[in-house]
């Protein structure tokens, strides 16, 4: 059975103050380890090859201490293609509904029957979902229609004991309710939607990119209100608690971090090696556009700042960053190493952004698997364009009603 490639135990004692420990064990899981390429899993993922992952989780810990009942493991599943910071937010609220997050991932052949082809293939997306500080778990090759067998397996394999998922409907090919099983039993929670944020809008954004690479004459871009609004509520859901330490060292990773991918991912837990704290340069979006041409960025900098944001390898983030290296922003956050996102050589004033940087010795280059820019994700795309842009007009027209009826979520 799918539930099979993971085995999870939930365990609480009397030793070390009831101290909580999770042991994620992987059995012949198809799911890729999030390490950019070695076959050796790295951070605190969830999902191993070869020996138990024991990680400690802090907050469960302290209710168990303060004499709670056992954790509470809730459940959520999706397809998490090209992984965004609506997603993000679903998991953050997901693991609010309980103590430890497991997240299903759908695999690729589900996607294709039910939407189509995916961009992203299934061991790139169990890596983004690894990668997301909210995840304690994941498991690979869910079905798309959540049965009541699956369920059950959850509840009994896993010891799941909600089931998460947003308030939007799911239905099933027949119409009913996919969630209608753990609903009738009371073993279901729901969160809200992360409004103005869409795979469909992100994916009708990269295909004007690709279409534009590929040489064709664009017209011009159908102007669309915007409908995210960043909020300081948001931006500090998903931010740190954690302080830039004055002893530490402290990496600093500059760039665009467009189109959240595999290859963000690997800079940051390779920038982790490196040193005690990573803080994260989001460049502006003017300073973007002047680099990577007008169709750029495809998401805004505060969009862009969310998703770095809930990537468990970044301590902290700087939403605006200058793309250019200052005296003053090497001093003001006590920075020790320098890692661009962006290695090619790029001018401003004449002069290279990363130079003062090399100069004072700072400046590392870090061997990377995969590439993180927009075109590698815009190309993929590209080449299945007439699935994409069938499979985006469907789904641009339903949400085009949703705005048109849509009320107050707060």
């Amino acid at each position: 059975a799918a539930c099979e490639d993971m085995v999870l135990q939930v365990a609480v004692g009397a030793v070390a103050g009831f101290a909580l420990a999770r042991t994620l064990a992987r059995q012949g899981s198809r799911a890729a380890p999030s390490d950019g390429g070695d076959g050796k899993a790295r951070g605190d993922g969830g999902v191993r090859d070869g020996d138990d992952v024991v990680v400690d989780d802090k907050d469960a810990a302290r209710n168990a201490a303060a004499g709670s009942k056992k954790p509470v493991v809730v459940y959520m599943d999706g397809c998490f293609d090209c992984m965004h910071y609506g997603h993000a937010n679903a998991l953050r609220q997901a693991k609010a509904c309980g103590d430890v997050l497991i997240v299903g991932v759908v695999n690729d052949a589900e996607i294709k029957r039910c939407k189509g082809p995916p961009v992203c293939d299934e061991a790139e997306r169990i890596e983004m979902v690894q990668a997301c500080k909210w995840v304690d778990g994941v498991i690979g090759d869910v079905p798309y229609e959540v049965t009541d067998e699956f369920t059950d397996e959850l509840f009994a394999k896993h010891g799941v004991d909600y089931v998460v998922h947003g308030d939007d409907p799911c239905l099933l090919p027949d119409g009913t309710d996919a969630y209608a099983y753990p609903k009738r039993i009371g073993r279901y929670k729901e969160i809200k939607r992360t409004e103005g944020v869409s795979t469909t809008d992100i994916l009708g954004r990269l295909l004007r990119v690709g279409r534009k690479a590929a040489g064709e004459t664009l017209e011009a871009a159908e102007v669309k209100e915007a409908t995210f609004c960043t909020t300081s509520s948001r931006i500090a859901q998903f931010g740190s608690r954690t302080s830039v330490p004055v002893d530490g060292k402290v990496v600093y990773v500059s760039g665009a971090f467009d189109v959240f991918n595999r290859g963000h991912v690997e800079i940051l837990r390779k920038a982790k090696e490196l040193g005690d704290f990573v803080l994260v340069g989001v460049h502006t979006d003017a300073d973007v556009r002047a680099r990577c041409g007008d169709e750029h960025p495809v998401l805004n900098e505060k969009e862009r700042a969310l998703s770095v944001l809930s990537c468990r390898y970044a301590d902290e983030v700087v939403i605006g960053a200058p793309a250019k290296i200052t005296n003053d922003l090497l001093t003001t956050f006590n920075v020790s190493i320098v890692v661009a996102e962006d290695e090619d050589e790029y001018l401003i004033d004449g002069e290279d952004v990363n130079a003062l940087a090399k100069a004072r010795g700072l400046y590392r280059v870090v061997e990377r698997a995969h590439g993180a820019s927009v075109a590698g994700v815009a190309q993929k795309i590209m080449a299945n364009r007439a699935e994409f842009e069938a499979r985006n007009a469907r789904k641009a027209k339903s949400e085009s009603a949703y705005y048109a009826t849509k009320k107050t979520v707060a």
